[in-house]
């Protein structure tokens, strides 16, 4: 097979894990960056159907910012299944209960919507503040502009 048409898999590439720290920084400025990275678009050896991304620890969600009047006339909408089910709910309200779903919810529409997209999303480790458990993997600091 010539080197040029040669599809990679995952054996073929190594998986390297980023801290990424969101204090300060715009949502989805942030949030096209690691979808790119989980994707493994970075890499030469990228493949469209295969998951040869990286894994992504994002700590300070909760210190994320918007722009302009974003912040106060954004809101999420989630259905239960049942009649009259619909809510709405506030970003400032979600990102004070929960700041890792504004995360998800930015990063998970950015990443393909079927099986491939959902063991990509599962790299994805979002923490409210400083901390995160994955010292042991040694995430290497990741600038985003």
């Amino acid at each position: 097979m010539d080197k040029a048409t040669r599809f990679f898999t995952v054996q073929d590439t190594e998986r390297k894990w980023h801290l990424v720290d969101a204090e300060g920084k715009t949502l989805g400025r942030v949030a096209t960056e690691i979808a790119r990275l989980l994707r493994g678009k970075h890499k030469p050896e990228f493949t469209p159907n295969a998951d040869l991304g990286d894994f992504v620890v994002v700590v300070n969600a909760s210190k994320v910012r918007l722009t302009g009047k974003r912040a106060e006339l954004k809101q999420y909408f989630h259905y239960t299944g049942y009649p009259g089910g619909g809510t709405w709910e506030k970003f400032q309200d979600v990102l004070r209960k929960h700041p890792e779903r504004v995360f998800e919810h930015a990063i998970k529409g950015m990443l393909p919507h079927n099986r491939l997209g959902r063991q990509i999303f599962k790299k994805l480790k979002v923490y409210p503040g400083a901390t995160h458990p994955h010292a042991a993997q040694q995430p290497q600091p990741y600038q985003v502009s």
